[in-house]
Order: C-alpha cells, then sequence, then structure tokens
C-alpha cells in the first residue's frame, strides 16, 4: 500500500464531513487538511500550483517541510490555536516551494471536528501574495513618486470633496502658510485669504463646485511671515466612469512678481504716454504760432491728426501695446461724431487684434476718411451713412486682411483736382507699411475705398 492510501486508510479526518465542505478542488488557494501532528492529510491542486510539491509528494509528510527554520515556531503557535478551538484569520508569513523559494503566503487555518465535537485536525487556505505584494510594491513606488513631485512642485497643490472640502495639501502650502492639516481641513483655508478677498473667493468656489466646472481665480494669500503674496489658482474636478465628480484637484501658482512687473510696465507705458500727450500739445502749440494766419484751416487740420494719434495710443496703452481690437479701432476714430454713430455709421467684422505699427497706419488712414466724410461727404449732411466692414478673405496669393469704406446719402462726389496730404495718409503710407492694394472710387452715389493686406502684416494667424 501506498503511503497515499496508507494515510487515507489510517486517519479518521478523512471521513469527516466538516473536512469535505473545507476541500474544494477548484480552488486556487492551496487547501490542506493536517492531523493534531502536523502530518498532512490531503493536498488539493492549488497547493500544488502554489508549492510545487504534488499530493503524493506531500501527503503523510508533516507540514513543516513548507516552514523555514526560523518560523518553526509558527507551527507550534498554530498547533495551541487549533487545538484551543481558535480560528487563525489572514496570517501572513513566507513559505518554502519545492524549488526552495521562499514566498509570502496568507494563511488560514481552522479546527476540524468529528461528529462528537473533538478537534481531530485543521483545515489550512495558503493564498499566493506574491502578486498582491509585487503589486502593493509598485503602488507604493507609485505613490512615492506621486508625493515627491507634489512636494516639490513649485506650485501649490490640494485635493477637495466634491462639495469643495479639502482632504489635502502638499508640502508647498504648509511650508508657505506655516500651518497644520488640522488647520486647513475642509475649508480651513480661508483663514489665510485676505479678508478683503475671501467671501467672493469663496463664493465663487462654491459656485464653480455645485456647477461642477472649472474653477480660476486671483487673490492673495497669508504667507508664515504675516505676508501677502498674490496666487493664480485652478482646480478641475475629477470624474469617475459613471461621469459623477469624484474630487477636486486644485493648484495655486504665485504671480506676485509677474503681477509687480505688470503694474510698473504699465506705469512707465503711462509715463510714456503722457509725455508723449505733453509732446503733441508742444508741436501743437508750435503749429498754432507758426502756421500762416490766413490758413486756420491748416492748424484745425493738423491737430485733429494729432487728436486721432493721440488717441490710438490711448487704446495701445491701455492694451499694454498687445494691439487694438479694430472695432475699437474703427469706434475711436468717430470720436467727434459721436452723437450720430449709432444712426448713422454701421460696423461689422470678425473680432481681430490689430499689431501696433499697423494699428496707427490704419488709425491715421480711418481719421482722414472720417474728416472728408465730415467735411464734404456722408457725415456732411444730415442724411448721409457710412459702412465700415472688415473681414478676412482667401485669394491666390492666401488670406488677406480686407477693409472696407462705404458713404451713401451725402453731397455728389467728384475726384479732387489734386491729392495732399490726406490721399498720401489714405492711399501710399497703407501700401508702404502694409503691402497693402488700396483703391479709391468717387462714383455718383458716394465714394468708396478698399484696402486688402497680407494678414501677417496686421495679425498673427
Amino acid at each position: 500500500m501506498s503511503a497515499l492510501s496508507a494515510a487515507r486508510a489510517e486517519s479518521p479526518l478523512i471521513q469527516s464531513d466538516a473536512l469535505l465542505a473545507a476541500i474544494v478542488r477548484s480552488s486556487t488557494d492551496a487547501i490542506i487538511s493536517k492531523d493534531l501532528n502536523s502530518i498532512i492529510v490531503s493536498w488539493n491542486p492549488g497547493a500544488t500550483r502554489i508549492f510545487g510539491f504534488t499530493a503524493e509528494e506531500m501527503i503523510g509528510k508533516s507540514i513543516r517541510t513548507l516552514i523555514p527554520d526560523e518560523l518553526q515556531y509558527e507551527e507550534d503557535m498554530i498547533l495551541r490555536r487549533v487545538k484551543a478551538g481558535e480560528l487563525l484569520e489572514a496570517y501572513e508569513t513566507t513559505r518554502i516551494t519545492a524549488s526552495g523559494e521562499l514566498i509570502p503566503v496568507s494563511i488560514t487555518v481552522s479546527p476540524v471536528r468529528d461528529d462528537s465535537g473533538k478537534i481531530i485536525g485543521a483545515s489550512k487556505i495558503a493564498r499566493d501574495l506574491r502578486e498582491k505584494r509585487a503589486a502593493d510594491a509598485l503602488l507604493r513606488e507609485t505613490e512615492w513618486r506621486l508625493h515627491m513631485l507634489a512636494d516639490n512642485m513649485s506650485q501649490f497643490a490640494w485635493m477637495a470633496e466634491p462639495d469643495g472640502s479639502v482632504i489635502w495639501y502638499n508640502k508647498r502650502w504648509y511650508e508657505y502658510t506655516g500651518t497644520r492639516f488640522e488647520d486647513m481641513r475642509g475649508w480651513g483655508w480661508q483663514k489665510v485669504h485676505h479678508p478683503d478677498h475671501v467671501d467672493r473667493v469663496s463664493e465663487h468656489f462654491r459656485n464653480c463646485c455645485a456647477a461642477g466646472v472649472e474653477w480660476e481665480d486671483v487673490f492673495p494669500l497669508r504667507g508664515a511671515d504675516g505676508q501677502y503674496r498674490w496666487f493664480l489658482s485652478r482646480a478641475v474636478p475629477l470624474h469617475d466612469d459613471s461621469g459623477k465628480i469624484v474630487c477636486w484637484l486644485g493648484t495655486n501658482t504665485d504671480i506676485t512678481e509677474e503681477r509687480e512687473q505688470r503694474e510698473q510696465i504699465k506705469l512707465l507705458m503711462r509715463e510714456v504716454n503722457h509725455r508723449s500727450k505733453n509732446m503733441l500739445s508742444m508741436i501743437q502749440a508750435l503749429a498754432r504760432r507758426t502756421a500762416p494766419a490766413d490758413h486756420p484751416e491748416f492748424v484745425e487740420s493738423f491737430e485733429d491728426r494729432l487728436k486721432a494719434l493721440a488717441a490710438n495710443q490711448e487704446l495701445l496703452v491701455n492694451r499694454q501695446w498687445t494691439g487694438v481690437q479694430m472695432e475699437d479701432l474703427v469706434r475711436t476714430q468717430f470720436y467727434y461724431v459721436d452723437d450720430i454713430f449709432d444712426s448713422r455709421v454701421t460696423m461689422s467684422g470678425p473680432r481681430i487684434l490689430i499689431k501696433p505699427m499697423p494699428a496707427e497706419t490704419i488709425s491715421m488712414a480711418l481719421h482722414e476718411l472720417v474728416t472728408n466724410a465730415a467735411k464734404y461727404g456722408a457725415l456732411s449732411n444730415d442724411s448721409g451713412t457710412i459702412e465700415v466692414r472688415w473681414d478676412i478673405e482667401n485669394d491666390i496669393a492666401g488670406d488677406r486682411f480686407v477693409l472696407r469704406w462705404r458713404e451713401r446719402g451725402g453731397p455728389s462726389v467728384t475726384h479732387p483736382q489734386h491729392e495732399g496730404f490726406g490721399s498720401t495718409v489714405v492711399n501710399r503710407v497703407p501700401r508702404i507699411n502694409l503691402q497693402a492694394e488700396v483703391e479709391s472710387r468717387y462714383l455718383p452715389e458716394g465714394f468708396e475705398w478698399d484696402l486688402r493686406c497680407p494678414i501677417s502684416r496686421v495679425f498673427e494667424d
């Protein structure tokens, strides 16, 4: 008789209903039964998969075969608890495979009783933890990397519940504010906000959380030294697979230096603008004193051109010299006919930001057109109208900026006898500065003017 057959015949444990219920041959876990002397009575395929020993190799042998020498005390402890009728649940330890490899396992050991209730052995379930340990190690490494990234980035980073209650800050936040998480938990961040801004910021953030939309704001935060610095703050909602918001991820970026630099640039630009206006005023005074007394129209025309130049410069300064919206550029040149602008002047076109140099060229041309219309054209009576349109059109030469001026309802139009400085500003200067095609038409129904130039001369596409 083989050792396997002998063990099955000699052990009363094999007759136990409890054992038969415990053994699940299809289990991927190792399910092993042993008597009170630690001798293995049953060994399922899962045990072979994990430990590498077959049932023939292990049944009849001591379970201690699987236990490293330095851990043999564990079997003594297990036997004591089994004999006392105790359950040992999810005990993590190390065991030996057939190849001699030490592997992590989680074991659950429960007493096995006969029909009379007497404890006659134990049922052991061992779960291989190698994959779990590898996954845990990878998770720990990933978490470590994320914490290193979060704690050493230049911005403050934080996470909040769906309702906006903050649950985590990175290290940078605490270094700057000098606070602890206990102080900042939930809506505790309000304590380091400037009192002049905290109510506005809180309301805006609550509204964004309620609507589930991205949040952005600029406000000062108090540092550990008691000083306030300005921060650009943003937060985005993170969703689960069903689209439900599970948390918010936010950052605060220190923009104090940038903000101060912008203010300094703004002040410098306004100072330049102020000095330029003073210079224009001086030129204006010189023109009045120098111009012949019998040519007052020269002074008036010259002053109007200076005003148009000053108005365009004001627009550029207000936009920090980044450019001018075409609509603002057109409207500014009608500054002295504001009372009739909405009823007799129409303008249309896409939103286009004109670069500073072409803005000056276009504004001066428009000023001349407005001046001529007021003196001789559609604005010289009570019924004339002007239409100004701009667009981007494509032809064989590529994308081009197009500006059209149309006068209707004014006095009869005739071609001027000679061309003066105004004609140079309207026609010649755009051709040179903008590489433009310019056409002026003196039609019976009204004056028309067209400008076409490469878009690269006017704005960055």
